[in-house]
């Protein structure tokens, strides 16, 4: 990089628009989709997609909703020109979709692209030419009359040749390549002088796609310039202003959102943003954004896995982990206190009957609305913390820890998560758990218990195992946990006192458990807990008492 950019680079011009009203305004209702997916997105690929490939992703952009779908430049090769035939042939266009081919004004190529469209019922022919001054410089070679005369007999080359499609609706979107890189006045002119020869209504709009092809300026720039276009346009109720950002700043959503606000009725864009350089806009980004704020998409991301992994097998690309809505981990937390938030949100919504308004910390959408589950929301790693651990516990195994004990063995499993490196699963802390609590057998270790009692006190006969030496143990109190409590005193084990006591089921039917949780106080104020499992509740209760002793004894983390 060299120490001063602006002796090599120079910041795009703004545009003169004092009053712009883009600012103002807020999307309500979603713009005309059209996915590029099979045409500047497989352009964009290292081994583009073959037939059968395009076929598969071209049905699953139909079950998205996709009503105009660009599926490919048919003067190209013989693959986008077969594929075109094989939609029409074998019937595959639904009545409702209107398919796009892109051509340049070129008349061989304008020529063999009717050639591919015979018998299609509903096709827009995407017609453009370059018009910035880098392209006209460098590529053409040609002034600005001559961009314009370009233009001018393209749309009349494609004009001449519609009896070739009688009984065909065919509509024409013309686009200025590099909209954003060209003066606007340029554009608004080549854009009329098309208009002039095709000579579009009301009823049947042209659509002038105005292409961020190249992103050079801020996000708001672009937008003023489609409010330009749109203030200064003749004949503004004849044309569909339409928009197809790249994404070179990281910006294309932002842009195209802006453009939508400037007043921009129509999108086109990939899947995931596959496209050249760093993609093309995200539909799915742009769609969500909307149905986040409670605005009617038009198009169904409800199985959003499936889609990404037909997109994946089609295109051989991978949506990365962190992108927006698709990506694997989007939906997971791994900060201890993000996931705490999460698991109250979530346990907050689902007792209002999961209705109202979604208002969820961190989670901008419901993740079962894309197809996701909320076991994939909170995921365990070393920075995690207490309230992932037990979210997992609880979600995949009903072991609801009382907070004490969530406190407790939180950075009992932070510790050993952060020895292993890497990230676990639900099962691997349900060991950790067991392991520090459930199979604690030593230095204490019940071999018997038996308990009886009236008029409130119970007595217990029982023995244990005690530092390899059997012991008989007998006591009495208010309850079995209390009579064994004082037998371990009289038979001097251990001096302490029972202060929490917890008890839940784990299953159901005849495989069902007792789970129960134990908090004892040492001699010397240590508060330590213990968990026990029986099929038995009375001896689970008691397994969590000699967990809880074993753990004192041993000197495990407890609390003062």
């Amino acid at each position: 990089m060299i120490p001063d950019p602006s002796q090599k680079y120079k910041a795009y011009p703004p545009i003169a628009l004092a009053d712009r009203q883009w600012p103002d305004r807020k999307l309500e209702r979603a713009p005309i989709w059209c996915s590029v997916d099979l045409r500047d997105g497989n352009q964009a690929l290292a081994v583009p997609m073959n037939v059968s490939q395009k076929l598969e992703l071209f049905d699953a952009l139909l079950k998205c909703g996709f009503k105009e779908i660009e599926v490919g430049f048919p003067a190209a090769s013989n693959t986008e020109f077969a594929f075109m035939r094989r939609l029409i042939e074998d019937g595959r266009i639904p009545a409702d979709v209107t398919v796009q081919v892109l051509v340049q004004a070129r008349e061989d190529l304008i020529q063999r692209t009717f050639d591919s469209l015979k018998g299609v019922k509903n096709a827009i022919i995407h017609l453009y030419n370059s018009t910035s001054p880098a392209q006209r410089r460098v590529v053409f070679g040609l002034e600005k009359p001559d961009i314009v005369a370009m233009a001018r007999r393209g749309t009349q080359w494609i004009k001449d040749r519609l009896p070739l499609l009688a009984g065909s609706n065919i509509r024409l979107e013309y686009s200025p390549e590099s909209f954003s890189a060209t003066e606007v006045e340029f554009s608004l002119e080549v854009c009329e002088a098309v208009m002039e020869v095709w000579q579009p209504s009301a009823e049947r709009p042209i659509i002038l796609n105005l292409p961020d092809t190249v992103e050079v300026s801020m996000p708001n720039v672009y937008a003023d310039q489609i409010e330009w276009f749109c203030r200064n346009l003749k004949c503004r109720n004849a044309a569909i202003i339409s928009v197809h950002t790249h994404n070179d700043r990281g910006t294309g959503t932002a842009a195209t959102e802006l453009a939508m606000l400037a007043g921009a009725q129509r999108v086109e864009g990939t899947l995931f943003g596959n496209g050249e350089r760093t993609g093309n806009l995200d539909v799915v980004s742009v769609a969500l954004n909307l149905y986040m704020h409670g605005i009617a998409p038009g198009l169904e991301f409800s199985d959003i896995n499936a889609l990404r992994e037909v997109y994946e097998r089609c295109t051989g690309m991978t949506v990365p982990p962190r992108h927006p809505y698709g990506g694997e981990l989007v939906f997971t937390a791994f900060s201890g206190s993000h996931q705490d938030a999460i698991r109250k949100g979530l346990a907050e919504w689902q007792k209002n009957g999961e209705t109202g308004i979604w208002d969820i910390p961190y989670l901008t959408i419901d993740p079962s609305d894309i197809g996701r589950e909320y076991r994939e929301v909170i995921r365990v790693n070393s920075q995690s913390g207490k309230g992932g651990v037990a979210y997992l516990l609880e979600s995949e195994y009903g072991i609801e820890l009382p907070k004490d004990l969530q406190r407790e063995f939180g950075p009992l499993a932070n510790d050993a998560v952060d020895a292993l490196g890497r990230e676990v699963s639900g099962a691997e802390l349900k060991k950790m758990f067991w392991q520090e609590y459930i199979e604690r057998s030593a230095p204490l270790e019940l071999q018997h218990f038996h308990a009886d009692g009236t008029g409130g006190v119970h007595r217990c006969r029982a023995s244990v195992v005690f530092h390899g030496k059997e012991l008989a143990v007998t006591g009495e109190g208010n309850g079995p946990i209390a009579a064994f409590v004082n037998g371990l005193k009289s038979a001097g084990i251990a001096e302490l006192e029972v202060t929490d006591y917890r008890q839940a089921a784990l299953g159901s039917g005849t495989e069902a458990s007792a789970i129960s949780y134990v908090r004892v106080q040492t001699s010397d104020g240590r508060s330590v807990w213990g968990a026990g499992v029986n099929t038995n509740i009375e001896l689970s209760s008691i397994q969590g008492v000699v967990s809880a002793i074993n753990r004192a004894l041993l000197g495990a983390q407890g609390s003062k």
